[in-house]
């Protein structure tokens, strides 16, 4: 799904916004059709209804901010070997066969359903992260012909950087997102 396409965005949004196209939707179809035609206007309101319980399950399931500031936290604490080994096994369980490498601009080679995915996270602990990480990584993929890229980060991105990663489609893993992937991983250790 393209990520600025309506169902992207709404996806991202609130549930309620969803609902409430779908209600607007049910509200013209019984005001502008004939009674005869109105069930059909409204099931056009369906996709909308459906999009918000989604987006509605996934905003229960989000973890609280609390949760993630201490995930991130403990994360930050954590030698290069602890955390390249939980995210390693985080990754395992989203069913990736995972690679380590030993190369500047990647740490891990993905492959999934064919695609081969390469992963910078060796400077997780940034304080900002520059274009430096981005176009090396970007050089790595094109070397490798991965499919895509993936930088994770506990830390800022510059603008620039930020800019490069969108033009080249590298996906940046931090804050909420990063709490996440780790978190059952986590769970499963005992905090040091």
């Amino acid at each position: 799904m393209a990520e600025k396409s309506l169902f992207a965005i709404l996806l991202r949004s609130s549930w309620w916004i969803s609902l409430s196209i779908a209600a607007v939707i049910v509200l013209a179809s019984k005001a502008l059709l004939p009674p005869p035609y109105f069930p059909f206007g409204a099931m056009g309101g369906f996709p909308f209804v459906v999009i918000a319980l989604i987006t509605l399950w996934r905003q229960l399931r989000a973890p609280s901010t609390a949760h993630v500031e201490a995930t991130l936290a403990r994360i930050n604490a954590m030698p290069w070997r602890e955390f390249s080994a939980a995210l390693e096994q985080a990754l395992l369980r989203e069913g990736f066969e995972v690679r380590r490498l030993d190369l500047v601009g990647a740490d891990f080679e993905l492959l999934k359903g064919g695609r081969t995915v390469l992963l910078s996270s060796k400077r997780w602990k940034a304080a900002r992260l520059g274009l430096e990480v981005f176009q090396s990584l970007e050089n790595v993929r094109s070397t490798r012909e991965a499919s895509s890229c993936i930088c994770v980060t506990t830390g800022d991105i510059t603008d620039k950087a930020r800019s490069f990663a969108a033009d080249h489609q590298i996906r940046v893993i931090q804050g909420t997102e990063l709490a996440q992937l780790l978190r059952p991983v986590l769970i499963a250790q005992p905090a040091a």
